[in-house]
């Protein structure tokens, strides 16, 4: 199920001012719809997907300044969909959200270079710092997370 999302153009022309395009994939619909109702407010939403490979199709497409996507999808999960979209060329900046707060999936987000890594149960607190972090190039990781060894 794919959400119906105005899609903004790219170019903005003389505008003078531009906001995020972001793309967000979630598999569970009620976080993927929460996650567009939070950033709709401050950044332009072009496409909200239920899995990985819809990501790396649509941001192909869409070319997207950010990208906001749970790590456990089916299909392909949202690490291995920013490898193919880094592969490819990809510039868009990475912000993770999971439920997972393993060691493993912090280092494994971190490979991708400065990326956010937000723990969905600090969501509320968390997700807009991490995108202001990521934006200025720098990773951004939720307290909670890689706490168990």
């Amino acid at each position: 199920m794919v959400l119906s999302v105005d899609v903004c153009p790219k170019d903005y022309g003389d505008l003078a001012v531009s906001r995020v395009r972001v793309l967000v994939a979630d598999d569970h619909r009620a976080m993927l719809e929460s996650l567009v109702r939070l950033l709709s407010r401050d950044h332009d939403v072009v496409a909200a997907v239920p899995d990985g490979l819809a990501v790396v199709s649509d941001a192909a497409r869409l070319e997207p300044d950010l990208l906001v996507l749970d790590i456990a999808m089916p299909g392909l999960s949202g690490i291995a969909a920013a490898k193919q979209l880094k592969a490819r060329g990809s510039t868009a900046k990475i912000v993770f959200v999971t439920m997972h707060h393993d060691r493993e999936f912090v280092e494994a987000s971190l490979t991708l270079g400065p990326v956010g890594f937000v723990a969905k149960d600090r969501l509320m607190l968390d997700l807009l710092p991490a995108i202001r972090d990521v934006l200025a190039g720098q990773s951004f990781v939720s307290p909670t997370a890689a706490v168990h060894e």
